[in-house]
This record gives C-alpha cells, structure tokens and sequence, in this order.
C-alpha cells in the first residue's frame, strides 16, 4: 500500500497545531489563576487594612513586645499594638497613597500625549526636554524635596509622587504616538479635515490604551515602594497615620535588643505586595500583547 507523503506531513502539522494550541490554553490558564490570586490579596490587604479601627490598634501595655503567638501572629510592638494588624493598615494605606500617585502620574501623562498630538514638533521638543530634565535629577531626593516644599503628610507624597513618576509612562506612550502619527490612517484623517483631538481619540488612545493599562500596574509598585521608602527616612507620611514606613522606622530601635520579627513580617509583607502587583502587571502585558504569550 502507497503512503501519501503529503497526507503524512499535514497529518503531523496538524498534530503540533493541537499540541501548540493546548499549550497556549495552559498557559493562559496559569495567567489567569495568578492573575486572580494576585489581585484577590491586593484586595484583601486594602479591604482589611480599611475596616481596622482605631480601637483595635490602641495601646495596651501590658502585652508589649510580645513574640509572634497563635494570639498575635506577628507579635505586638512597644505599645502592645498587634503588628498584624499594624501593618495590613499600613499596607492599606501605601496603597491608597499609591493608587492616588499613580493615577495622578497618569493623568499628567495623557495630558502631554494630547499636547504631541494637537502640537507640533516644538511641543515635542519641549515634552523632550521636561522628560530629560525630571529623569536627570536623582529620583528619591526630588521626591523628599516636592514632598517637604508642599508640606509632606499624604497630600505631600502623593504630589511627589505625581510629579516623579510621569516620566516613564510618557516616554513610553510618546515613542508610541510618534510612529502612530506616521501611519497612513492617520495622513488619511487629517486630509479629510478631521481635528487633532478627533484623531487622539478615535485613532490613537484605542492603540495606547492597552500600553496604558499595563504602565499603570507596573507604576503602582514603584509608587508604594517611594512611598514607604521616604517615609522611613521621615519625609513623607506623618507618625499619626498608620504607615508601612513608619513601622520600618519604629522597629529599627529594637532590632539590637532581639524584637527581629518587629521588622521581619511587616518588611516581609511589604516585599510580597510589591511582587504580587509587579506579577499581575506583568502577567496583564502578556495577556493583552499576543506576541509575549508565544515566548
């Protein structure tokens, strides 16, 4: 009996289709599970952290400095407060503080994207230049400076960090819109009599929308890092508001004496946040970008 040569090979290209396909069905699964589990303690932590009441982290000094219990799982500070529920409420807080920071870095960015689109080569010269100028100044000092100069607390840091973090998402959405604005739809649009704006909207946000998304959950770590960060070095938060820095910083005074876990689990939980909202950005660009998916 004659065997097709070609019947064999499309039988066997068909057979890797398959194999391919289900892999690409796994792999989107696995996205999709961590994506979940990512977001669901992120949520949890903010959740939590804004139900906790002021009575249950009053002082109660005859339980302080307690080592980690079935009772009290993260031990108790100087004050007796329980560090459990210490840091949930201070992690709680850094993402408040972030999420404000990073949509206010967003919205300073978009700003600019519309002024390259309605501009012309002057405005993006001088885009150019404000990006170069920002990113050429050491990034934690010009963060303690905005917030000292405009009176630090939270309003202070989410200021600062408004005015820090802009730079990258617009670099990035800047490279985009430069080659969009070469695109023959685009020559086509203007030709026909279509404003600026119009052009922003219909042809260019839809194409920076998903670049958008994606730089906003990767901004949001840094923002809560910076937070935290300038915080413990007493620029940012006050001492009266429940902070992850705050708690870093109080800890540091009994680390000598034995009290380890006072700065282990809270900097532990605070590291662990970070990295689950960096996995969910990142698992967000290779859900949206097909190209990261086949890698």
């Amino acid at each position: 009996m004659k065997i097709d040569s070609s019947t064999i090979r499309e039988s066997l290209l068909n057979e890797r289709q398959v194999e391919y396909k289900e892999e690409l069905s796994r792999k989107r699964i696995w996205m999709m599970i961590i994506m979940i589990l990512t977001a669901s303690f992120i949520l949890y932590v903010y959740i939590h952290g804004s139900f906790i009441s002021e009575e249950a982290l009053s002082s109660n000094f005859r339980e302080k400095l307690m080592a980690p219990s079935k009772d009290h799982i993260f031990g108790t500070d100087h004050a007796g407060r329980d560090m459990y529920l210490r840091t949930i409420k201070g992690l709680a807080t850094s993402i408040k503080v972030g999420f404000i920071g990073t949509i206010a870095s967003f919205l300073i960015s978009i700003i600019f994207c519309i002024l390259l689109v309605v501009g012309k080569e002057k405005t993006d010269t001088i885009v150019n230049f404000l990006i170069d100028g920002f990113l050429s100044i050491p990034h934690m000092m010009f963060l303690i400076l905005i917030s000292v100069a405009v009176g630090r607390g939270i309003r202070g840091v989410i200021i600062g960090l408004a005015l820090t973090h802009w730079t990258g998402l617009t670099r990035i959405l800047r490279s985009e819109i430069l080659e969009l604005l070469d695109e023959n739809y685009i020559n086509i649009s203007k030709a026909m009599g279509k404003s600026n704006f119009y052009i922003f909207k219909n042809h260019i946000l839809p194409h920076l929308l998903p670049q958008i998304l994606v730089g906003l959950v990767l901004l949001f770590p840094h923002a809560i890092l910076h937070e935290a960060g300038i915080t413990f070095l007493g620029f940012g938060l006050s001492l009266s508001t429940p902070a992850i820095g705050i708690i870093l910083q109080e800890s540091m005074k009994y680390i000598t004496t034995g009290h380890i876990y006072l700065a282990l689990f809270p900097g532990l939980m605070l590291v662990f946040l970070v990295l689950c909202v960096n996995r969910l950005g990142e698992n967000l660009k290779s859900f949206l970008d097909p190209n990261e998916i086949h890698r």
